[in-house]
């Protein structure tokens, strides 16, 4: 999920640099998109075992 918002944001990047407004900002609103959904993935992955471990 990382290395699509990484790869959205190089072609955005790119696409601004070639005076491409409308896809630079779709691209960079997808990436940024994809990056919140990975660190909300990222810190439920933390948590969720914590919470869910067996007490004994």
């Amino acid at each position: 999920m990382l290395g699509w918002s990484l790869t959205f944001i190089v072609l955005a990047i790119v696409a601004a640099l070639l005076g491409f407004g409308g896809i630079a900002g779709a691209a960079a609103s997808i990436a940024k998109i994809l990056f919140f959904v990975f660190v909300a993935l990222l810190v439920l992955s933390l948590i969720l075992p914590k919470i869910r471990a067996p007490r004994a």
